[in-house]
């Protein structure tokens, strides 16, 4: 499961007055948290300054590599100018949060990506709209997969998003999207899939309980990224079980592993 540590989000109070007073103390320690939680990318965004994304999503990526020893993040902006200012300074390779099927959007993104090594999280949206059924969905990912294959962008670099919408609102969305999920990852060999759950529980009580529950669910449907708050303890564990569950685990070493550093224990 490749995780992606959503902490550093200036749509979050503290972290936009981290940012916009330079704060890299805070900054550096929520990224050196989310790593030793069990993070593989941080995700790193500075959208709410309007002019100002390009230079602070640069400063977070300095502070954020220089704190986790050059831990590779996760680029979230549409803007181009942004995620290129990022890049400039990022060492390793990266993950683009993310294209979409909208015009605009994937017009401006794909010529930083194509023939790049760069990760790339595929967001089944469109002009259209947001879809709501599994063949909506799938409709989407064929065409930005193949317009990213013909772009010379690896498989392996893509991460399909299904997008996940509010049960609460519609009682078929969580079914649609983890029937996309199986879809994707067996309509597409190689591609991965990967989203940010919490809409899944939005307006409803105890969120925490149902993304947990439904994070499960998506994996045992083929689920391989999360977009999460990695210091969500029993989120974690509950990821490392359910992988051991689905015959990811080989020897069930990761569990154990996990379970000795009371990473299962609550």
């Amino acid at each position: 499961m490749l995780v992606v540590g959503e902490l550093i989000n200036a749509s979050r109070k503290a972290i936009a007055e981290a940012i916009s007073t330079k704060d890299a103390e805070t900054i550096q320690k929520v990224a050196s948290e989310q790593l030793e939680a069990g993070a593989n990318f941080i995700d790193v965004n500075a959208g709410v300054f309007v002019g100002k994304e390009a230079e602070y999503l640069q400063w977070l990526v300095k502070n954020v590599q220089e704190a986790t020893n050059d831990a590779p993040c996760c680029l979230d902006s549409p803007d181009p100018k942004a995620i290129q200012a990022a890049l400039s300074v990022h060492k390793g390779i990266a993950m683009i949060n993310s294209i979409s099927l909208e015009k605009i959007r994937y017009d401006a993104l794909l010529p930083v990506i194509a023939g790049t090594d760069l990760k790339v999280i595929a967001l089944c949206m469109s002009d259209e709209g947001m879809p709501e059924t599994t063949e909506q969905r799938l409709k989407i990912a064929d065409r930005l997969i193949n317009g990213l294959v013909q772009n010379n962008v690896q498989p392996d670099n893509i991460y399909v998003d299904p997008l996940v919408q509010p049960v609460g609102t519609n009682k078929d969305f969580g079914v649609e999207f983890l029937n996309a999920v199986e879809a994707i990852s067996k309509e597409f060999k190689g591609v991965h899939t990967m989203c940010g759950l919490s809409n899944i529980s939005y307006g409803l009580p105890n969120r925490k309980f149902i993304n947990q529950t439904f994070a499960i669910m998506a994996i045992a449907k083929g689920l391989d990224g999360l977009i999460i708050n990695p210091l969500d303890k029993r989120m974690m564990a509950s990821l490392i079980t359910a992988e051991t569950l689905v015959g990811r685990d080989n020897f069930c070493m990761n569990y154990l592993s996990a379970y000795r550093a009371q990473k299962i224990e609550f």
